[in-house]
């Protein structure tokens, strides 16, 4: 893994404005230089705001970072539309894409060779994602158990329907013989 970038070394003052210009895309890196400069006059003649290359850079992975979450929420509008809520199919789509980057995320942390991270960081790194997965798989437990639940109920409700019209089946003069024949095919008593 690589050292801490510079901005994630700033005061959470500074970076969340960093973010938030970076965000919000109207300004160039110079003008955010300018901008920070201005805001943070201080840090600026100390030597502490970030180089032009440090912005660069974490603009870049921000940006990614902004249109993974923007792509998987396109992702789960797209399953919700699709599927509707029925059994809450869309959570379960969301949860499978968060769970796909998670594991891709431990695998990454697992082959990190840089000599800088010591074991002990790795393991608390793959301790932290591996807490956070198992988490995940339990809201997955609860959503399949949820969705069971759902069609357990309306399985007793079209088997509460069925009865109801078979009950009324008597009345149109329906022979016992043939009541009995439906009685077995719907398994009903």
């Amino acid at each position: 893994m690589a050292r801490k970038s510079s901005i994630d070394r700033l005061s959470n003052d500074i970076k969340t404005h960093i973010e938030r210009r970076i965000a919000e895309g109207r300004m160039t890196l110079d003008e955010l230089i300018r901008d920070l400069t201005e805001r943070y006059p201080d840090d600026a003649a100390e030597g502490e705001l970030p180089s032009r290359s440090a912005l660069g850079r974490y603009g870049k992975k921000l940006t990614e970072r902004l249109a993974a979450v923007k792509a998987s929420t396109e992702a789960a509008r797209l399953i919700s539309e699709e599927y509707g809520d029925q059994g809450d199919t869309h959570s379960a789509g969301i949860l499978d894409l968060i769970k796909s980057e998670v594991f891709e995320s431990l695998m990454a942390v697992q082959d990190a060779t840089d000599p800088d991270v010591s074991a002990a960081e790795r393991l608390i790194l793959l301790t932290t994602a591996g807490k956070n997965f198992a988490a995940l798989v339990n809201s997955n437990v609860r959503l399949n158990k949820h969705r069971d639940a759902i069609a357990a109920e309306a399985k007793k409700e079209l088997i509460d329907a069925q009865k109801q019209k078979f009950s009324e089946l008597g009345k149109t003069g329906v022979s016992e013989e043939t009541r009995d024949a439906i009685r077995q095919v719907l398994g009903i008593e």
